[in-house]
């Protein structure tokens, strides 16, 4: 390994013979030791099985010493004697481990097993029986003992298990148990019985409306109703207990639409729906919207459509009051039911109550007012306040509450340390369109005075613009950069005023005002804006004034590239000969045709600018549209010469400095920066290329692109052949040193090689 990079590999081939990952998985496999199994042991006679019965049982005796407690070990002990076909044996272990822990479910279920396996049904029934004696609250040895009773066909038997199971008031599922139990042998009346117990010992809703299904499911549909009432004479009228209740409540009125007895079915969702709060009766509100979707008339339907969603509103409120979204979605709900009634040609009184719900809405949403002094909490806020504006303004056209509305929103604002220039606007356009335009300009101006904003010069502006009265535009332009001067679009907006009307002396003086301006935040903007003016007024002399003063404040290539496109691209006539044209009728407007000569010398100063600043890149692009524009204004020899121009693209081997290693990079070489850092390297090359281009000529090749080291080369040559030659013929030797260099095989500066 040498300058720590990795030993260099000669012989790349595959090796003859492959080694697949499938071969060395089955070798790995096969060089696998064994795993040791004990040997199998054969029983001859019966004093070897008596032996090795008295070995295992001195090994089980051994461990149940060591780990009394451990359940595992005495059940492993004593399933072993019971495979033996020893069962006395197998039950004084069992009896001797339930002496150790008689709590343990998972024995009393093992021993009762062995003893049902072995068809000993009496032992497995004492079993249970102490079992659910000794641990009544465990309802698997409950459920174990009735399967077995009914399994053997002793319904009275378990039915009496039950009954003791009962006593101790387990949970739902051992009464539904039992009375599943009543009903697989058609027992309903003793089923019902059970129902009327359960709901004595565990008066829940869930239990009553289970109740009262089964007895409509069996046809008893008196005994049904009865079910309900008696469990809504039990819950009462108290508000919490009717909350309880729903269930029940729910549960009744589906009954009586199954039924058909809509009107029934309503009168309890409405008894229901009227002593709960709306949210808490979310629930019982979307069961009682389906109910009037599928059998009731459009006006209830919609009533309850409200009920059910302002329910939700209120709900999604109550756990966060500053939810300025849901705000939203409330007010537009009580809008749309105003209109709803007023399209259906309600009463004033209805109208009115809409009405005030609406406003009731906003001013609780107005009274949220949001926490800290940071702007991002007041922005959806602040709108509640403009809603609430235009709905007092547009739908109740109470305009002295709207004022006071806008008013009471701009007192709560800290405009200290932020405002809103929509709350001011709004409001102003408020007072305008209530013919009232010195309020309206008192308010922006207060705003302005308090305040000033950017957006808030701007909706000044526009309203001063949409009434012109452009005297008071433009003042406040005025305002609005002294108060600053660095906005450049506020610059760009004023010419633009004063271009509209015409005052062109005017324009150009707004926009020297602004261009010498110290700190601008886009001066590019305005600089194009000017001269895009300059431009469409046919002042070429002074847009070309102002590019050369741009290009010396920032040499920027695309100032350079703008430039020259600019002289090489026509512009329209100066105003005053337009003017003087406008008798003609012309539709199009006369233009003045470019000099590309002047652009291609712009290109020129630009190049030689860029290289004098060591820009590369820039001076690539600057090449790339140089030559765009020379295929479309220039000849052939044009393109020819910035095709020379255009450089390469070379590896060099650098020194980092952080690291000290030596890298690679790449860089982008020019011809005429290689001829002047090195004048003795670039002579060699010249006459290398030179030669080449001799011997080339000679074997009658020849190609269309030369290089440009071999461009120089040949230039040099040339020009001792044609001193005396008149400038007619000097684009002879171009054509030649295109020849010649067309049949050299040397790297041209462009990248391309030719063989």
């Amino acid at each position: 390994m040498q300058d720590g990079r990795a030993p260099r590999i000669k012989n790349r081939a595959p090796a003859a013979i492959q080694v697949t990952a499938e071969q060395l998985l089955r070798d790995a496999q096969e060089r696998q030791e064994s795993q040791f199994r004990a040997p199998k042991q054969r029983v001859e006679d019966f004093e070897e099985l008596h032996e090795y019965r008295g070995r295992k049982r001195e090994e089980f005796e051994k461990r149940i010493r060591q780990t009394r407690g451990s359940m595992k070990e005495w059940l492993q002990y004593a399933n072993w004697e019971a495979s033996q076909g020893e069962f006395p044996r197998a039950r004084s272990v069992f009896e001797r481990a339930l002496d150790v822990d008689p709590r343990s479910v998972q024995l009393w279920l093992s021993y009762s097993e062995v003893e049902l396996k072995s068809r000993n049904i009496q032992h497995a029934r004492n079993l249970f029986d102490r079992a659910v004696t000794l641990l009544p609250r465990v309802d698997q040895l409950w459920y174990k003992y009735v399967y077995l009773e009914e399994l053997l066909g002793n319904v009275p038997g378990a039915r009496q298990v039950f009954e003791r199971w009962m006593q101790w008031e387990p949970d739902d599922k051992a009464w539904q148990a039992y009375i599943k139990l009543e009903q697989r042998y058609n027992e309903q009346d003793r089923a019902s019985a059970i129902f009327e117990r359960w709901v004595a010992v565990r008066p829940e809703p869930r239990v009553w409306v289970k109740w009262g299904k089964f007895e409509e499911e069996r046809g008893k549909l008196d005994k049904a109703r009865e079910v309900f009432q008696t469990a809504l004479e039990f819950f009462g009228d108290d508000e919490e207990q009717i909350e309880k209740a729903q269930a029940v409540f729910n549960a009744f009125a589906k009954m009586e639409t199954r039924l058909k007895e809509y009107e029934r079915a309503r009168v309890i969702y409405k008894f229901a729906l009227s002593r709960l709060p709306r949210s808490k009766s979310a629930a019982l509100y979307a069961a009682y919207t389906k109910f009037e979707k599928q059998h009731g008339k459009r006006s209830t339907l919609e009533s309850t459509v409200l009920g059910k969603r302002r329910i939700q509103y209120e709900e999604e409120l109550s756990h966060d009051g500053r939810n300025y979204d849901v705000w939203f979605d409330y007010a537009r709900l009580e809008e749309g039911a105003l209109r709803d009634l007023r399209e259906e040609g309600s009463t004033g009184e209805e109208e009115e109550r809409a009405t005030h719900r609406v406003r009731e809405v906003y001013e609780r949403a107005v009274a949220q007012v949001p926490p800290g002094g940071e702007k991002r909490h007041w922005r959806r806020y602040i709108f509640l306040w403009l809603y609430y504006a235009l709905f007092e303004e547009i739908e109740t056209k109470d305009y002295e509450r709207a004022r006071q509305i806008y008013e009471t929103a701009i007192r709560l604002v800290p405009h200290k340390q932020f405002t809103f220039a929509k709350l001011w606007i709004t409001f102003a356009r408020f007072e305008v369109r209530q013919l009232k335009l010195p309020a309206a300009r008192k308010i922006l101006g207060t705003a302005i005075g308090m305040c000033p904003k950017e957006a808030l010069f701007k909706g000044y502006i526009q309203l001063e613009f949409d009434l012109r009265e452009f005297d008071r535009v433009r003042t406040l332009y005025e305002k609005y950069l002294e108060w600053d001067p660095s906005n450049s679009a506020a610059w760009i907006k004023y010419a633009e005023l004063e271009t509209q009307l015409e005052d062109f002396a005017r324009v150009r003086a707004i926009f020297e005002l602004g261009v010498a301006q110290s700190a601008l935040s886009m001066p590019e903007l305005l600089w194009k804006a000017y001269i895009d003016f300059e431009t469409e007024e046919g002042e070429r002399e002074r847009a070309r004034a102002l590019y050369e003063r741009l290009v010396q404040a920032s040499g920027h290539v695309k100032v350079w590239i703008s430039y020259a496109t600019f002289e090489a691209e026509p512009i329209p006539v100066a105003r005053a000969q337009r003017e003087e044209q406008e008798d003609e009728d012309e539709d199009e407007v006369p233009m003045v045709e470019g000099d590309p000569v002047r652009a291609r010398q712009i290109f020129d100063r630009a190049y030689k600018d860029l290289k004098g600043k060591g820009l590369k890149h820039e001076r690539v692009v600057l090449l790339e549209i140089w030559k765009a524009f020379e295929e479309k204004y220039g000849a052939a020899e044009d393109v020819v010469k910035v095709q020379r121009m255009m450089p390469i693209t070379s590896k060099r081997r650098i020194v980092d400095k952080e690291t000290g290693q030596t890298v690679e990079d790449w860089d982008i070489v020019f011809a005429d920066d290689e001829r002047e850092a090195n004048p003795t390297t670039f002579k060699f090359l010249q006459m290398a290329h030179a030669w080449k281009a001799m011997q080339a000529k000679g074997g009658g090749a020849s190609t269309n692109v030369l290089s440009g080291f071999a461009a120089a080369a040949a230039s040099a040559k040339e020009s001792a052949d044609t001193e005396a030659s008149d400038a007619r013929e000097s684009n002879r030797p171009d054509r030649a040193r295109a020849d010649d260099d067309a049949n050299s095989d040397v790297a041209s500066s462009n990248g391309e090689d030719d063989d």
